[in-house]
């Protein structure tokens, strides 16, 4: 039996309406809704577990580097992230074979690509995005983080409720809550249907908080400044989970609730030349502006760019 029992219900999701390749469009599919397969135990360790969060979270601000935009220790930031990085081994890092056989479909104009609703300080949404980077899978990100003034009201309205990670899946129509679900389901749907790698979903409960700790909240809260109109056309941005500089850099995206598509190039994977032809390296980060033509490779240049072009404009009186 399958671990997804689905119910359908005849509403539809706004984020399925893309272009195909002749630019017509697509017209979304009925939405389904995954009723867990999680057991009642889980449930309420999930449900005390997601209450700790929501204790962490103002805990850690306090001890934050305060405003992202200022200038920072970079030692003492990549440490941190390094730090982050060697808690979360070996998952999130390279690419399995399970990815390159759905690579041919990643590159398909009928494939519409998956949403993802998270904030990269939570561990729950951690353990989601590494099982993507392992998948070899572009995403859609829409940051969610405290103090959001769109993403999380679009949750509420489409999901239910005010919960992450939040997924959306445009080629099924489903759409799901509930980390160790939306793993499984991805594995299931763009893994040739085989299971999490090993330890991804029990190593979350042991390690997974530890990014979140040692970056003190780093990814979690918008950022005051932030701008609040959207730009016209997505970032893209070139990254793989547990590379350190890469986190520094979707911390301050979270930061700023800009949506963005991740292109996932861990280690063996296929999207890798699309990386060099666009930046002649396979270091990552590397961030595209569509908006401005502006390509970056330097996380330290990507943070300054973002915290100046992103900022809301001061008004003079």
């Amino acid at each position: 039996m399958s671990l997804l029992s689905l119910a359908c219900s005849h509403t539809f999701s706004p984020f399925s309406q893309r272009f195909s390749g002749n630019r017509n469009w697509v017209f979304p599919r009925n939405r389904f809704h995954v009723k867990s397969a999680t057991s009642p135990e889980d449930v309420s360790s999930s449900s005390a577990q997601t209450s700790f969060l929501s204790v962490l979270c103002p805990l850690l601000n306090l001890f934050s580097g305060g405003d992202p935009s200022h200038e920072r220790n970079y030692t003492l930031e990549v440490a941190t992230s390094s730090l982050s990085t060697l808690a979360r081994l070996p998952w999130g890092s390279r690419s399995l074979s399970e990815g390159l056989y759905n690579q041919e479909m990643d590159n398909s104009d009928s494939l519409m690509r998956l949403q993802l609703f998270e904030f990269e300080a939570c561990p729950f949404c951690r353990r989601v995005r590494e099982a993507i980077t392992e998948l070899d899978l572009s995403v859609e990100v829409y940051p969610c983080p405290k103090g959001s003034v769109r993403h999380r009201e679009m949750v509420r309205k489409f999901g239910g409720k005010e919960q992450f990670p939040f997924l959306i899946d445009p080629n099924t129509g489903i759409s799901m809550y509930e980390s160790g679900d939306i793993v499984n389901y991805l594995f299931q749907q763009y893994g040739k249907g085989k299971n999490p790698t090993l330890g991804l979903l029990e190593s979350t409960l042991i390690t997974g908080w530890m990014p979140t700790i040692l970056r003190a909240g780093r990814g979690m809260t918008l950022w005051e400044k932030a701008r609040i109109d959207l730009p016209p056309k997505k970032l893209e941005l070139f990254s793989y989970e547990n590379n350190s500089y890469a986190r520094i850099v979707r911390e301050a995206l979270c930061e700023l609730e800009l949506p963005y598509i991740l292109h996932n190039v861990g280690e063996g994977s296929s999207r890798t030349k699309l990386l060099l032809d666009a930046s002649g390296s396979k270091e990552v980060p590397y961030l595209i502006d569509p908006n401005t033509g502006t390509q970056f490779g330097d996380y330290k240049k990507i943070l300054s760019y973002l915290f100046q072009m992103y900022s809301a404009p001061i008004v003079t009186v």
